[in-house]
């Protein structure tokens, strides 16, 4: 049972976070908290083109961003013109696109279109295949921000009217920018690891900046905010090193020894513990609340093996994760230990990060559907869905909001379950 303090915490973050939207809501990337994890029951478990389908609607173009929700709507990100087979097309064509939809039908309600700042990165070789929509949609219940790269930050009200945008560095990268906004009281938080090689904070309000830290390199993953003492900690996975940085002001607050290697997944937490992955190879777990370098003190363990791009998910004194493309793993937290590993039949390359929601773990594959397996310590496949009528690509990963999944491909949005 959690103790009272560690409740209150709890509650004073997430009154940072969120203005007016529902518990049913899924704002943010890998939605509350960051974590990949839901409290909702009822969730669909099987489904095919024709099974379970509250509806489908085709999208302008890919993407690799996920949905998010707030009361009667759903927001996505796409792409257009540019990025659709390796090593083709003109990059002037390229264009952005944000969508509002009804969450009932799929209905759309707005859809603006957006010139991009060229020359974005070229769309050959493996890591660029993401494409020019990766970075999730943010909403406090009042105001929508969005994240396009050297684009920049654009901050949209409720009704699809841009109120301001914001550049956060003009860098590319050949595998292109990915990282998600993330809100912490005043301010929206950018890990511009690619434009500028920094972590930047704006204004909600302005777009104007707030604070903006240097040495933020080689980090594909969206910082994660962990409750420490009464207070929050911007937690950031980058190479070599795990970060913790004050989200108030940017200042450093302490780092330990972490990834070896570029860096794509996220990390998770639970209670003062911090759990990173990446590289492929690597796993560790970290203690926060230090103070400058703290891999000897606040070091628990470090393991050689680990994800290279999906992020984990703690739950119920276990993690899990996939390793190399298709493997999913069980991992005891406390030791590193690994309890099962167990590949996913046929599941080819995962790039997406595992959704938990009713006690299952969802995990999406890039051509190979999405497999539902129990969340418990010894492996149970429980379903295996494929949308047999979209052979086209999946790199996002599904969300939980009203006991419905949202999953997107490079061709359509899916609502799955009740209608």
């Amino acid at each position: 049972m959690k103790c009272l303090h560690s409740t209150v915490v709890a509650l004073n973050l997430s009154l940072m976070l969120v203005a007016s939207a529902s518990a049913a809501d899924w704002t943010q990337f890998r939605g509350p908290k960051g974590l990949g994890v839901s409290n909702e029951t009822g969730v669909p478990t099987k489904w095919s083109s024709s099974e379970n389908i509250a509806w489908k609607v085709e999208m302008p173009g890919p993407g690799a961003s996920c949905p998010i929700t707030l009361g009667d709507h759903v927001y996505i990100t796409c792409y257009s013109g540019y990025g659709l087979e390796p090593s083709k097309g003109d990059m002037k064509e390229l264009k952005r696109h944000f969508l509002c939809l009804k969450r009932t039908n799929g209905d759309i309600v707005w859809h603006k279109t957006f010139e991009p700042k060229l020359s974005e990165h070229k769309y050959q070789g493996e890591g660029s295949y993401h494409g020019y929509a990766a970075s999730t949609p943010v909403t406090d219940g009042k105001r929508i921000y969005v994240f396009f790269g050297k684009s920049g930050v654009y901050c949209f009200d409720l009704a699809g009217n841009e109120i301001w945008r914001s550049s956060v560095g003009d860098r590319v990268h050949h595998w292109g920018s990915g990282c998600s906004p993330v809100l912490y009281k005043d301010t929206v938080i950018i890990n511009a690891s690619v434009e500028s090689g920094s972590m930047v904070a704006l204004n909600k309000s302005t777009g104007d900046e707030v604070w903006k830290t240097s040495g933020i390199g080689s980090a594909w993953n969206t910082p994660t905010l962990v409750p420490v003492k009464g207070k929050a900690e911007l937690v950031v996975s980058i190479q070599n090193h795990l970060v913790s940085l004050n989200p108030d002001d940017g200042k450093e607050l302490w780092r330990a020894e972490g990834v070896h290697r570029y860096v794509c997944p996220s990390v998770v937490y639970n209670k003062d513990i911090v759990y990173a992955i990446g590289g492929g190879h690597t796993s560790l777990a970290v203690r926060a609340g230090g103070s400058g370098d703290v891999s000897k003190t606040h070091g628990i363990w470090r393991l050689n093996k680990g994800a290279n791009v999906s992020s984990p998910i703690f739950y119920k004194k276990h993690l899990y994760w996939t390793r190399d493309g298709s493997t999913a793993c069980c991992q005891e937290p406390a030791t590193g230990d690994i309890v099962y590993e167990q590949r996913l039949p046929g599941a080819g390359r995962v790039w997406s990060s595992a959704v938990l929601a009713d006690g299952k773990l969802y995990y999406t594959s890039q051509h190979k559907g999405t497999f539902v397996v129990a969340a418990k310590p010894e492996y149970e496949l429980l379903a295996h869905n494929v949308f047999e009528e979209d052979d086209s690509r999946t790199n996002a990963s599904p969300i939980v909001s009203n006991g419905q999944i949202f999953l997107r491909t490079d061709r359509n949005l899916y609502c799955i379950g009740k209608k």
